[in-house]
């Protein structure tokens, strides 16, 4: 299969989760054998047109990120490229636009990849840019709730998770057992407050927690810590590699999830796939709650007390280092979702799967 992505700014541009998620799903077609361009503005020393990394082409569109010659431009290099599927995320509206435009020239489907991290509606082509897509593609149930408030009709809507490894989940030995386990960049959309003010209502109990990330706001939070009076049993281990937040997870018993706003709480879903007991602190902006709704191995809060409390009672559950219940959110499960998805529309404009 032929597929296009059109995505302006790369992550070399900038580094945001909904581009990272594009991206990885093009290296994931790549690897199978599917014929993958990213068409973009060109983030590469040289003059040449493409480059290559991981298997997938990235076709330089135009010199820099300049969203009007981007709009001018595209519609010719779909068109030459002959994609069976055009994928492209919302910002710049415009892109969309124009990717639509290629698109119906080639007579392909139209996916727009809606993560929420990126929000086009200060564009003059906002309104069109939700339209036009015959698919709208959400990470959460959240994020799908949003755009259907939007007005976007929930037939074109489809919500497919962010996805994992789970081949190195259970390749990862487990690190230092620990009691809580906690990562999120450490801004001020964390909210490590409500897990400390949580930590600090066990002060009389033995425990032990990890917090992964670091940020602007890591200093306020250890000096919290010392504050707090519990800076002996909290350590805070920076940004970590995935192996080591892997191994982390892995010897933890507990992750707690508080971030004010999470389109999708991948670092949760890592932490359970390593056999964590899921501790989510109810947000209005956060999708995290939506993993642990049937999950039997995990705990709904709203107060820091409440919190404590989970910590106590996930004491009862067994310690596991994987769990393969997981296995459903998979890169290889969610990828094929995707290539059924791209499926389903072709069958739609009349062509084979």
């Amino acid at each position: 299969m032929r597929v296009a992505f059109v995505s302006m700014e790369t992550t070399r541009h900038d580094d945001s989760a909904g581009r990272r998620r594009l991206e990885r799903l093009a290296r994931l077609l790549a690897e199978r054998g599917h014929d993958v361009t990213v068409f973009c503005a060109r983030s590469w020393d040289g003059e040449r047109e493409t480059a290559t990394d991981a298997g997938v082409v990235y076709h330089g569109v135009t010199d820099a990120p300049v969203p009007t010659s981007f709009a001018l431009r595209l519609p010719w290099a779909l068109t030459r490229f002959d994609p069976d599927v055009v994928h492209a995320l919302p910002t710049p509206a415009s892109q969309v636009v124009a990717a639509n435009v290629g698109g119906t020239l080639a007579r392909a489907p139209l996916v727009l990849e809606a993560f929420g991290d990126t929000d086009p509606s200060g564009s003059r082509w906002a309104g069109r840019a939700l339209s036009a897509p015959d698919r709208v593609v959400t990470p959460s149930e959240l994020v799908r709730t949003e755009l259907r408030e939007r007005g976007v009709a929930d037939d074109r809507l489809r919500t497919l998770p962010e996805s994992i490894d789970m081949d190195l989940v259970r390749s990862v030995d487990p690190a230092e057992d620990v009691d809580v386990a906690f990562a999120h960049p450490l801004d001020e959309t964390a909210n490590v407050k409500s897990l400390l003010l949580g930590l600090a209502e066990l002060r009389d109990r033995g425990w032990s927690a990890t917090i992964i990330g670091d940020g602007p706001a890591r200093a306020d939070y250890e000096q919290e810590v010392e504050d707090l009076r519990i800076d002996d049993r909290v350590e805070f281990a920076g940004g970590c590699s995935r192996q080591q937040r892997l191994a982390i997870y892995k010897g933890a018993h507990a992750f707690v999830q508080t971030a004010y706003r999470e389109q999708f709480a991948t670092e949760l879903l890592w932490a359970l796939a390593a056999g964590c007991v899921g501790i989510v602190e109810y947000q209005a902006e956060s999708s995290a709650h939506e993993l642990i709704e049937n999950y039997d191995r995990g705990f709904r809060v709203t107060t820091p007390q409440q919190l404590a409390d989970a910590i106590v009672d996930a004491g009862e559950f067994e310690h596991l280092t994987i769990e393969d219940s997981w296995a459903d959110y998979d890169h290889e499960a969610v990828l094929e979702a995707y290539l059924q998805l791209y499926r389903n529309l072709q069958g739609e404009y009349g062509m084979l799967g």
